[in-house]
C-alpha cells in the first residue's frame, strides 16, 4: 500500500514533533513543507525531506493527499479555507480558531468541499488516555465523582506569539485548554457550563498564563482543570479519575489504578509519549481518509472546544458560571 502524502504548513517548534512522527510512520510521508521563514522549512527538512516553500499555496502544484495546519490559530482560517476549496483534507493543530464564527466558517466550507477536516489535539491519541477510558468504561471504577486535569509548567512566554492575544486568542485557557476540553468531554461527555478564575500572573504577560477551570459536564460530573505557564510546579499525573470503586491516575511516565478492594496499583501504562500522539494523530486522520477507521476528534468535537473556550473567556471576565452552548455540527 502506497503512503499518503502529506504537506505541512508551519516550520515552528510543534512541526518537530511533526517531523519525529512522519520518520516513524509506515503510512504516512511528509513530502512539502511551507513557512514563511525558507530557513526554518528547510532546516525541518533535513530531518524528513520533503519540497520546501516560502507560501504554502504552492502546495497545490504538489501532488498531496492532505495538509496539515501547525501555524497560529488567527491564520487557521484563511489556510484552512485555501486548501479545502482546493480539494484537499486539512488536519488543523488546536486551537482550531480564536472564536466560535470562524470554527463554523472552516466547518461549513469542509462540507461544501466534501472534504475530511478536523482538529489535531494530542492527548487523544496518547496510548495511556486510550487505555484509560477502556478502563472507566470497563465500569470497574464504579460511578466517576471527581475528574482533575493539570496541564502544569514553568515557560518562558514572554517572546512567543502564544502569548499574544491577537495572533492566539488568548493564553494557556486557550492554548493549553483546549486540550483540557478535549480530554473532559472524551471522558466524560459534552460540558454544560464553566466558572474560570484567573490566578494572575508571574512573567508580565498581557495574557491569561494561571488559571483555574471548573467545568460541569452533561453526566453532572465537575471536573475540576489547573493550568499554568508561570509556576514552577511538577506533577506526575496530568489526569485522575476517582469513582466509587476505585481511583485512576494517567502520568507523564506511569499510568495505573487502584480499586478500593484492592491493596495495590495496577500499572496499566509507561505515561506519555509525545512521538507515538504525534504519529497517531496522523495515522488516524490517513486511516479516515483510507475509510479504515472514523476519526478520533470529529468536526463536531473541535467546534465545541472552540465554543468552550469561548464560554471560559466569558466567565474569567464575569466571575461567573457560563453556559455552554454546543452546536452539533454534521461535516464529513
Amino acid at each position: 500500500m502506497n503512503k499518503l502524502k502529506f504537506g505541512l504548513v508551519g516550520a515552528g517548534g510543534i512541526a518537530q514533533a511533526y517531523a519525529q512522527a512522519f520518520n516513524e510512520s509506515n503510512c504516512c510521508d511528509l513530502v512539502a513543507i511551507a513557512d514563511v521563514r525558507p530557513e526554518a522549512a528547510s532546516a525541518l527538512a533535513e530531518i524528513v525531506g520533503g519540497k520546501v516553500c516560502d507560501d504554502y499555496r504552492q502546495f497545490v502544484e504538489t501532488e498531496l493527499d492532505a495538509v496539515i495546519i501547525a501555524t497560529p490559530p488567527s491564520t487557521h482560517p484563511e489556510i484552512a479555507c485555501f486548501f479545502m476549496e482546493h480539494g484537499l483534507p486539512v488536519l488543523c493543530e488546536k486551537p482550531l480558531t480564536t472564536n466560535v464564527a470562524d470554527a463554523e466558517k472552516m466547518i461549513a466550507a469542509a462540507e461544501k468541499a466534501g472534504v475530511l477536516f478536523t482538529m489535531a489535539s494530542k492527548f487523544r491519541y496518547c496510548g495511556d488516555v486510550i487505555k484509560a477510558k477502556g478502563i472507566l468504561a470497563s465500569g470497574v471504577l464504579g460511578d466517576v465523582l471527581q475528574f482533575e486535569n493539570a496541564l502544569t509548567a514553568k515557560v518562558d512566554m514572554s517572546r512567543r506569539w502564544n502569548s499574544q492575544e491577537e495572533i492566539s486568542g488568548g493564553g494557556v485557557l486557550i492554548d493549553n485548554g483546549t486540550h483540557s476540553v478535549d480530554i473532559i468531554r472524551y471522558f466524560l461527555g459534552g460540558i454544560d457550563s464553566v466558572l474560570v478564575v484567573d490566578a494572575g500572573g508571574t512573567q508580565g504577560l498581557s495574557v491569561d498564563e494561571n488559571v483555574k477551570m471548573f467545568a460541569k459536564a452533561q453526566n453532572d460530573v465537575t471536573a475540576s482543570v489547573d493550568l499554568t505557564w508561570g509556576i514552577n510546579k511538577e506533577l506526575p499525573y496530568f489526569i485522575s479519575i476517582y469513582g466509587t470503586n476505585g481511583t485512576l491516575h494517567i502520568g507523564w511516565r506511569e499510568s495505573k489504578y487502584k480499586l478500593n478492594s484492592s491493596p495495590d496499583w495496577t500499572v496499566f501504562g509507561k505515561g506519555y509519549d509525545k512521538t507515538a500522539s504525534f504519529r497517531g494523530k496522523i495515522e488516524n486522520f490517513a486511516n479516515a481518509l483510507r475509510g479504515k477507521e472514523e476519526l478520533f476528534i470529529k468536526p463536531s468535537d473541535a467546534l465545541a472546544s472552540v465554543q468552550v473556550i469561548e464560554a471560559a473567556y466569558r466567565s474569567m471576565k464575569q466571575n461567573l458560571w457560563q453556559p455552554v452552548v454546543e452546536k452539533a455540527m454534521t461535516a464529513k
